[in-house]
């Protein structure tokens, strides 16, 4: 399948963040033969829990599914840029790609604030793509946050 197919599964995840009135981030994790072995959205505030994004959800769920915290040979779909803790977790777990589709200004770890995943003092460098289904991506995110600009 094409990263946009991924991806596309990646916002619909997102969308059922937005529709739960959590910031609108999807996750898909897929492994080397193309199998979805983990999907997930942001629920930091449903499940008060300040890690429950949709990047670290997935690793979970993954991981428990391969029986195996590290989860090389796969690929993660997120809709937008992970930040510090999600990166930080992605390199643990030895994701071998991550694909995203918009960047994020104020907490990218990948490309907007921090490269970590280009760092090499660590032990592992992801592959890294962006752009994927970019302007979805972020036109979700805007949406969510002009909604609640409104309601306040």
């Amino acid at each position: 399948m094409s990263h946009e197919v991924y991806m596309k599964r990646a916002i619909a995840q997102a969308e059922k963040a937005f529709q739960a009135d959590e910031v609108p981030v999807g996750a898909v994790l897929v492994n080397a033969s193309g199998e979805i072995i983990a999907e997930a959205y942001n629920q930091v505030i449903r499940l008060c829990d300040a890690s429950a994004h949709a990047e670290i959800l997935a690793l979970r769920k993954a991981s428990l599914a391969v029986k195996n915290y590290r989860l090389p040979h796969t690929a993660l779909y997120v809709t937008i840029e992970p930040c510090i803790m999600c990166m930080g977790a992605l390199i643990h777990a030895r994701v071998q790609r991550i694909i995203y589709g918009a960047a994020d200004p104020k907490w990218g770890a990948v490309e907007s604030l921090y490269r970590l995943g280009e760092d090499t003092r660590m032990n592992h460098q992801p592959e890294i793509i962006t752009g994927v289904c970019q302007e979805a991506c972020k036109q979700l995110v805007l949406d969510f946050f002009k909604q609640k600009r409104k309601i306040l």
